[in-house]
């Protein structure tokens, strides 16, 4: 049991919720959910039960992987990375994982290596994202190699987005080329292919291609300006005001003495920090629901606390009242842009101290 007020609550049915809102964007496509990062934060066996309905899971490693497996989930489960060492290879086929090969060092380990069964091999292909993938020119040699090697691949190719949920003319123009580059490189191949992450999917319907793999967007987050319909938050993040105090003009307020009140202020205390994993660089101005009514952050985030000013709350604040750091009225998002930083982040660092508390 814990007595600290800091509890996130996750809405199990705004994941199925998303979920069919992507199937149904992209309603001709498989879907391959990705969870990994601890499903983004939320646990990934419970979130593994509530997106039972996709087609596939997406993990960033074979520990990843292994852990679906023990708990009994039969879906194809995809290493995004691919596999870290060639002595992986046993256990990727024991536990019928597909991989991903974005190199020419993994594609040499499942040549020299005998493989008993046949083995799913997604070939990552880099369209201009510069971070993994072989080139388009080098598309055809490679598959070339995989089908005369005595082992048996089936073979589906795949790409990434670096700026779909960007809505600069410039990277609007960078994503149109990304998807003509997948388009021409693959199109001699009668492979599954996948391109579309979840901006994609919202976005660009001509990338879903034969498989779409949501991430952001099932967590209810990431997104989009102009775009109407927006996945459902599921974390809320809650605490509670446990100090509330007045100052005067000219006083300041948290470590560093970086916010001065302009005027004779009521600050209250929410029991929330970095040690949470709210984010320390959120700024003054930060928004946070007191009671349903948004406030402000003021100074530093503290490693236990934040400090918000409640000068203007209609109704007076009380000592436990609640606070909401993000959810579904205020979006997690938001908070990201106050803090520099993007919804995945904040999402992926919420600590072990945080009791999740599960709404069905």
């Amino acid at each position: 049991m814990t007595y600290r007020p800091a509890k996130a609550y996750l809405f199990l049915s705004a994941l199925k919720n998303n979920l069919k809102r992507v199937q149904t964007a992209a309603p001709n496509s498989k879907v391959i959910a990705v969870i990994k990062a601890n499903g983004y934060g939320h646990g990934m066996e419970r979130v593994a039960h509530q997106l039972s309905t996709a087609d596939a899971f997406g993990v960033a490693s074979i520990d990843e992987a292994i852990m679906l497996r023990q708990k009994g989930f039969l879906h194809r489960i995809l290493l995004l990375e691919g596999f870290f060492s060639e002595t992986e290879i046993p256990e990727i086929i024991q536990n019928r994982l597909d991989i991903v090969i974005h190199s020419h060092h993994q594609l040499n380990w499942l040549l020299n290596n005998a493989i008993s069964s046949q083995l799913n091999v997604w070939i990552k292909v880099d369209t201009g994202m510069h971070r993994l993938g072989f080139e388009p020119s080098e598309l055809t040699s490679v598959i070339t190699k995989l089908n005369v090697s005595p082992n048996e691949f089936c073979i589906q190719i795949m790409s990434h987005f670096a700026s779909a949920d960007e809505v600069s003319e410039e990277a609007k123009a960078f994503t149109h080329q990304q998807i003509t580059t997948f388009n021409e490189c693959c199109s001699e191949f009668n492979y599954g292919k996948s391109l579309a992450n979840s901006a994609g999917i919202l976005c660009y319907p001509q990338s879903h291609l034969d498989w779409v793999r949501p991430g952001i967007t099932l967590y209810g987050g990431g997104s989009i300006p102009g775009l109407e319909k927006q996945a459902e938050a599921v974390m809320q993040l809650e605490s509670e005001i446990i100090s509330i105090k007045t100052i005067s003009k000219g006083e300041s307020v948290g470590y560093g003495n970086t916010w001065i009140a302009q005027r004779k202020s009521i600050i209250g205390v929410v029991a929330i920090g970095y040690g949470d994993g709210y984010p320390r660089h959120a700024q003054t101005g930060t928004p946070v629901l007191i009671n349903g009514e948004r406030v402000f952050l003021v100074g530093r985030v503290s490693m236990d606390m934040i400090t918000v000013d409640l000068t203007d709350m209609k109704i007076q604040p009380q000592i436990g009242d609640c606070a909401v750091l993000w959810g579904k009225a205020l979006s997690i998002d938001e908070i990201a842009h106050h803090a520099s930083t993007i919804s995945y982040e904040i999402l992926c660092g919420i600590t072990k101290r945080v009791p999740m508390i599960e709404v069905k």
